[in-house]
């Protein structure tokens, strides 16, 4: 069942929309509308902050889509969800908003930049989940427009995970608009020097991004195969940033953590060029007293994929 509220009357202030799902949504039908929907492709003046919301209530975790989860990402096996994992409980819900009236661009093209994780407290395999996510307003900044996927998860009142996905639309600005100036990006990892002693290479095979995509639900043709991306522009499939993500937290958590994180940390990457499938790339990482920082590379050192900090408290 779908319940959806927006204001009425021609004098009332426009309310962002708010859908109220029962269950999860189907993947499918929203790629399909993602394809097929007119976008205009130009943002009209912002009357709120948060342009429209969706909430999920009380979703049980299923076992076996996390120990599928957990094997394509690199997890080891325990009783906490990796703190990855409810993007990917969340991913349709985030889609549903960008096919919706609210999300002004062509849902194709969009680019995933940056994604900050705040885990509050590990999730238990076992615990029911309240899910929410919110579509910031576009702003105006030098390539075309930015804007915000909030996602917040509750088990109960207590509030245990956050996201914020940055992404990019490159779409013109019209006439007048300013680009908002450049200032701190979330996921810039702060000056620290690697070494080999923490380095690890990774062969990414190439179905990587299909072995993915059936967990996540994400199967957007430029990771699939060769001959899908080449229809988009790309040589090959590409990795799923979120993917590359997820397995930098299993590295971390295998490797500089010896097999324990904190409960309380903030994961913050910023996704910097595509790994093309199949791929040979460098994991590396360095301590400092608060923060670890860590970036994947090509073999070669020459091409930054990913870069990243994870933060304790």
């Amino acid at each position: 069942m779908l319940r959806i509220a927006t204001a009425s009357g021609a004098a009332q202030k426009p309310m962002p929309l708010q859908i109220e799902l029962d269950s999860r949504p189907a993947i499918l039908p929203l790629y399909f509308r993602a394809l097929t929907a007119r976008k205009s492709g130009c943002p009209g003046p912002a009357q709120e902050s948060v342009l429209a919301s969706v909430s999920l209530c009380d979703q049980a975790i299923d076992p076996q889509h996390l120990n599928a989860y957990r094997e394509v990402c690199g997890f080891a096996p325990g009783h906490q969800v990796p703190a990855t994992y409810p993007f990917v409980l969340a991913m349709p819900l985030q889609l549903k908003l960008l096919v919706s009236e609210a999300f002004p661009f062509p849902v194709l093209g969009v680019v995933h930049t940056r994604n900050r994780i705040v885990q509050h407290r590990p999730i238990l395999e076992s615990e029911r989940l309240d899910i929410r996510c919110e579509l910031g307003a576009p702003v105006p900044v030098k390539r075309g427009y930015e804007f915000e996927l909030v996602t917040r998860v509750h088990v109960g009142e207590a509030l245990v995970w956050e996201c914020i996905s940055t992404l990019l639309s490159r779409v013109k600005h019209p006439d007048g608009k300013k680009a908002r100036p450049p200032g701190e990006e979330k996921g810039a990892n702060r000056s620290l020097n690697f070494n080999e002693d923490t380095a690890e290479k990774w062969l990414i095979p190439a179905d990587t991004g299909r072995r993915y995509g059936r967990i996540s639900g994400d199967r957007n043709p430029i990771h699939l195969s060769a001959p899908t991306a080449k229809i988009f522009g790309f040589p090959r499939a590409i990795a799923h940033g979120m993917w590359t993500k997820a397995r930098c937290l299993a590295g971390l958590e295998q490797g500089t953590y010896a097999g324990k994180l904190p409960d309380q940390f903030t994961l913050d990457v910023k996704f910097i060029k595509p790994v093309f499938l199949p791929a040979e790339v460098h994991f590396q990482w360095a301590a400092g007293d608060d923060v670890t920082g860590f970036a994947v590379s090509s073999s070669a050192g020459k091409r930054v994929h990913l870069s990243g900090q994870i933060a304790c408290g």
